[in-house]
């Protein structure tokens, strides 16, 4: 199943929208009777689903569920666990053996009267603002079908599908292993860091106890690597919120590496032959590090 992200990225649903639909919150509140009447007695009068609600403690509890869903459509927050409360309607509705279509017919019978509510609060003369709010609306509406109708044909396939199960369990469990390799790998760049923000203070009072030149040199290569870990850093927390990830980080860790080197090669009795490797190696990691930067920021 696609990632919410992806999702909201695809129906190109932006933060404007998240506002649109955050300002109708008081709005819908005070319409939420409306809402849930209309969509309870289209459930009421439909044979079909007037039968799974003819024990009325099922009818309370389900009809509290639905006025929930339809406040918490105008909250704001569209994040991982909105996202993850989706995924559990649908496995639901797979459970207790109701069909997509009803799903869909409901969302329709609260779209209209959502359309109504709107089209009859907002002025005549910002008809304007008024249409990207519809619009929104539509977005988040769809948005919860997409999802909803996934987690129906995932829990479907789950259910009836003994392959499916064992690639679901397989997922699952590379999902679980790759997110414990990423902790294990924050964990060590953060020893890392300290590490290095350990060296840097180890120069800088070489600096002020012994060597000038020497000092001043090791301590500017040790800033540079402190530098390069906190771009580490700040790469894998962007990668584990979902961010892309960017090689050219780790290309900068190798330039740096090089360039401290050359930097404390200027203060031994080396050969030049040497200090030309060095010289060289830094020009081609450049290079690499400038084109591998500019395709980067071309697949942004």
């Amino acid at each position: 199943m696609r990632s919410f992200k992806e999702i909201k990225k695809h129906y190109d649903f932006t933060e404007e929208d998240e506002k649109r639909l955050s300002s109708l919150s008081g709005l819908m509140a005070d319409n939420v009777d409306g809402a849930m009447e209309s969509l309870d007695s289209w459930i009421l009068t439909t044979k079909e689903t007037a039968v799974f609600f003819a024990e009325e403690s099922r009818r309370k509890r389900v009809f509290a569920a639905h006025r929930y869903w339809f406040i918490d459509l105008f909250s704001g927050r569209y994040d991982t666990q909105y996202y993850e409360r989706l995924i559990r309607i649908g496995q639901t509705h797979v459970r207790v053996s109701v069909d997509a279509h009803f799903m869909n017919r409901a969302v329709n019978i609260l779209r209209n009267f959502c359309t109504r509510v709107i089209s009859g609060a907002i002025d005549i003369d910002d008809g304007e603002e008024r249409t990207k709010i519809l619009i929104s609306l539509q977005k988040i509406l769809d948005i919860n079908l997409d999802v909803i109708t996934s987690s129906y044909i995932e829990e479907e396939l789950r259910t009836f599908s003994r392959a499916y199960r064992v690639k679901n369990a397989l997922v699952t469990f590379s999902e679980g292993f790759s997110q414990t390799t990423n902790f294990i790998l924050v964990l060590a760049l953060i020893g890392l860091t300290l590490g290095v923000v350990g060296l840097f203070f180890s120069d800088v009072y070489r600096l002020i106890t012994g060597n000038l030149e020497h000092g001043i040199i090791t301590a500017l290569g040790s800033l540079l690597i402190l530098w390069v870990m906190v771009e580490l850093m700040n790469t894998e927390i962007a990668h584990l919120k979902g961010g892309k990830f960017y090689i050219s980080v780790f290309i900068g860790v190798a330039l740096v590496a090089f360039i401290r080197e050359a930097l404390i090669l200027t203060l031994k009795n080396e050969t030049h032959e040497i200090h030309y490797y060095y010289i060289a190696l830094i020009l081609v990691l450049g290079v690499v590090f400038w084109l591998v930067t500019k395709a980067e920021e071309r697949s942004r």
